[in-house]
């Protein structure tokens, strides 16, 4: 980013609208996309396998796709309802319909561990290379325009004369970030190695993917988590350093 450059968001993306995209229901989110997919991966076949033997000789792949079918649902549904979408969101269907096409396919059960690695790692090669870009997705991640005034800050840091100062904070920061994303990677393919073993197309598969969703979360996204709320640290506290400012001035509930 150079220093002429505001660490503003562009005004023709949705998050530099004028009119904030509508907040995400947490809970559906969480429901539509962990708890109602595990439960029927696990389950299904005592709920549905009856309904389902008629008409299918494995009845493990229609289960498998039940299940994909409600973050598949959420992600057309938060498209429609907050016409909001972006990059990570778009690699999480992409992830949703791999899972899909490795027991569809019935694709050796390893390709699965590559897949589960590859989305993060992805991602975290993404964000360290929009830093050659004018908006880095540092700020995406960790500066989220609803909660600090982002006009506030890029005028504190003209007044200080600080921009070189901020871009070497930005790219410390999007390196943790990165590594957050690298680190993820691995626990993902160590974590789906482990549990993911049965052949792809199976009741098993599926059972094993639900169980996979599960653990991923105290495993991985609290581990994940850590890292970047330090990163989150590390870039509010060096932006409440180079201003002089103190960070409750730049929360917009401080200015309701």
């Amino acid at each position: 980013m150079n220093e002429s450059e505001s660490i503003s968001e562009p005004k023709n993306t949705p998050e530099g609208s004028s009119n904030p995209a509508k907040k995400e229901n947490v809970l559906l989110n969480m429901g539509f996309n962990i708890l109602i997919p595990i439960l029927i991966l696990n389950k299904g076949d005592r709920f549905l396998g009856d309904w389902l033997s008629p008409y299918f000789e494995n009845t493990a792949v229609p289960i498998l796709l039940i299940a994909l079918l409600f973050p598949i649902a959420y992600f057309i549904y938060d498209l429609i309802t907050r016409k909001k979408y972006n990059f990570i969101s778009v690699l999480g269907l992409v992830s949703v319909l791999l899972t899909g096409g490795i027991g569809i396919l019935e694709i050796p059960t390893e390709w699965f561990a590559v897949k589960e690695a590859a989305i993060p790692a992805i991602i975290g090669l993404v964000v360290i290379l929009s830093l050659r870009t004018p908006y880095p997705l540092v700020r995406t991640f960790l500066l989220n325009p609803e909660l600090m005034n982002i006009e506030k800050i890029d005028s504190a840091l003209a007044e200080k004369n600080c921009r070189g100062a901020f871009d070497k904070l930005l790219e410390r920061c999007t390196y943790w970030l990165g590594f957050s994303f690298v680190f993820s990677a691995v626990l993902n393919f160590l974590l789906a190695r482990w549990i993911v073993v049965s052949p792809s197309g199976t009741d098993a598969y599926n059972a094993e993917v639900g169980r996979m969703m599960l653990w991923s979360w105290p495993i991985i996204a609290i581990p994940c988590l850590v890292i970047t709320m330090y990163a989150l640290w590390l870039l509010l506290k060096g932006i409440q350093d180079l201003t002089g400012y103190k960070l409750e001035s730049f929360i917009r509930a401080e200015e309701k």
